[in-house]
């Protein structure tokens, strides 16, 4: 049986997805950019919860940006536009929002207020889905459109992370998605296994900007420990592997995390941040300036839909 719980805590107001079999919980805020606030496990009658976050409303405003966009919503595009400028349809744009060094970084919705459009509990899921409309806020994005976020806490300790966007302007808009959630076990990354199926690495320049080339890549294609290895690198995802594409292990406390990405995400962005106490492995749609170098750049049609999706899996080695 899976239930569904309104809660406040440290002026997060949050709607819980439980599964009251295992215990096993989904905290979201909607209103602090509809993010994933928890995915929490018990082992041994201890709660884990996975997902690094923060510690207060007044956390996320001050320092969602400085500590990297954890757990955030990147759209309408993902990781960096190169001079924080691109071309569409003959014209130019210049984004505002949030610049890292000459770059654009991350999107335009990340703290953005989501409304809860929908919340279901059965006995076999629970499901919540919040909504955001653009509404062309930012010179350098002149459109508008609808973003959806469904969470499906499942059976087996399985959360399904579901987005539509949807395009409400009257003309063709350029899309990018992707989600920045840091993972973690409560200890250092140094000591986690770490395997992803990918066979390419995408080369970035000093700017971070993928120049276009590809490099051979499989370092992780199996279980390996992270120890004192550093991220910052996109990978494209090779599905001709099994699922699931992406696995962290915590030897120590016998769990590890499963990411089951759908085509909608070929590429897999890895970033291990300097605490080194998480590690950020998002799912993205495009590569890094997909605006400019148009790889799997992806355009909407007035009215069209997009949805993207992946699923997160906790498993107990026990």
């Amino acid at each position: 049986m899976f239930s569904i719980e309104q809660a406040k805590s440290n002026d997060f107001d949050k709607i819980i997805l439980k599964d009251n079999n295992t215990g096993t919980s989904v905290e979201i805020i909607p209103s602090c950019g509809g993010i994933l606030h928890a995915f929490t496990v018990v082992q041994n009658e201890t709660p884990i919860n996975v997902i690094d976050n923060y510690d207060s409303v007044v956390d996320f405003d001050k320092n969602v940006t400085a500590k990297g966009f954890r757990s955030c919503k990147l759209s309408p595009f993902a990781c960096r536009i190169k001079n924080a400028t691109y071309s569409f349809e003959n014209k130019q744009y210049t984004v505002q929002k949030f610049l890292l060094g000459d770059s654009a970084l991350h999107g335009l919705i990340y703290d953005a207020p989501f409304k809860v459009i929908n919340q279901l509990s059965t006995d076999e899921f629970a499901t919540a889905s919040m909504q955001y409309d653009y509404e062309e806020t930012d010179a350098g994005y002149p459109f508008t459109y609808t973003c959806v976020i469904t969470y499906t806490l499942q059976k087996n300790n399985a959360l399904s992370i579901s987005t539509d966007i949807v395009n409400t302007s009257k003309s063709t808009i350029p899309i990018q998605d992707g989600w920045h959630p840091y993972f973690t076990f409560g200890g250092k990354i140094d000591d986690l296994l770490l395997e992803f199926q990918s066979t390419e690495k995408i080369v970035f320049d000093d700017a971070m900007i993928p120049t276009g080339e590809k490099i051979p890549y499989e370092e992780f294609g199996s279980l390996k420990k992270i120890n004192n290895e550093r991220f910052d690198d996109c990978f494209t995802v090779n599905f001709a592997e099994c699922q699931p594409m992406c696995v962290l292990r915590d030897k120590e406390k016998k769990l590890q995390i499963e990411i089951h990405p759908e085509k909608s995400y070929p590429y897999l962005q890895i970033y291990t941040p300097d605490h080194r106490n998480s590690i950020a492995i998002e799912n993205l749609s495009a590569p890094p300036d997909t605006f400019n170098n148009l790889i799997d750049f992806k355009v909407l049609e007035p009215n069209e839909k997009a949805t993207f999706t992946a699923v997160y899996k906790i498993t107990s080695l026990i």
